[in-house]
């Protein structure tokens, strides 16, 4: 059979960190590339926010949604237009991992309630509990019934979207991981987080034992949907 390239896994990401934070840690597309082991032709970045156009659904093996230090309800011309490619991206049935900012614009982009979460701001390393009911589920129950993971936002998914499944909660935020479809889930918390990113973004020291869970997650995401892509493209 001819051989075809595999599909890449595209990292849309949201904004760049703050001066002093990129200077420290780079952005967020590395710290993606890092946490997944991605090769440079496995992947490819997007950048809504400086005017790029949104892939063809298509095109790719798997899109991964950035965290981001803008807010879902301000409304920016990039996001709604992400918000509109993410209904897009449903209907193809194109596997997507939102990540903080990218979980509250899913669930805002299919019909959920985002806003600041009235709990207060949620940050350093926190404790996730997930849901009995995810049994089946071939990402989620890799996960243990509770497990650490960085977390740093103040907007939180407030009401998940109609038909989507909550699958882990937090004590300030019940929404730490939303399953949409069978292709699509996203988290709160930050699985391409190491503690230097953490620290950056706190401007603080945070003690503790590294997360390793949410890490096993994120390639396990990749690893499900952009090698399967691999190994259909060599048959």
């Amino acid at each position: 059979m001819f051989l075809t390239m595999s599909l890449p896994v595209a990292i849309i990401q949201f904004e760049t960190p703050p001066e002093n934070v990129m200077a420290r840690v780079g952005e967020q597309h590395q710290w993606f590339v890092a946490a997944t082991g991605l090769g440079p032709d496995d992947y490819l970045v997007v950048r809504p926010d400086l005017g790029e156009a949104l892939p063809n659904p298509a095109s790719l093996s798997a899109a991964i949604l950035s965290g981001s230090w803008a807010m879902v309800t301000d409304h920016a011309e990039w996001s709604e237009r992400s918000a509109a490619w993410i209904r897009s991206a449903m209907d193809h049935q194109l596997p997507l991992l939102g990540v903080c900012y990218g979980h509250q614009l899913m669930a805002y982009a299919l019909g959920g309630v985002v806003d600041d979460n009235p709990r207060g701001w949620e940050g350093g390393l926190q404790q996730v509990t997930r849901h009995a009911d995810c049994a089946g589920d071939p990402l989620l129950t890799i996960l243990p019934a509770q497990f650490s993971a960085w977390l740093s936002h103040r907007q939180s998914v407030l009401q998940p979207p109609e038909g989507a499944r909550v699958i882990a909660s937090s004590a300030l935020d019940d929404c730490q991981i939303v399953r949409y479809s069978p292709q699509a889930l996203s988290v709160q918390f930050h699985p391409e987080f190491t503690l230097e990113i953490m620290t950056a973004c706190l401007q603080a020291s945070e003690q503790g034992d590294v997360p390793v869970w949410p890490l096993r997650l994120l390639q396990a995401f990749c690893q499900q949907y952009h090698s399967a892509d691999k190994r259909a493209a060599s048959l």
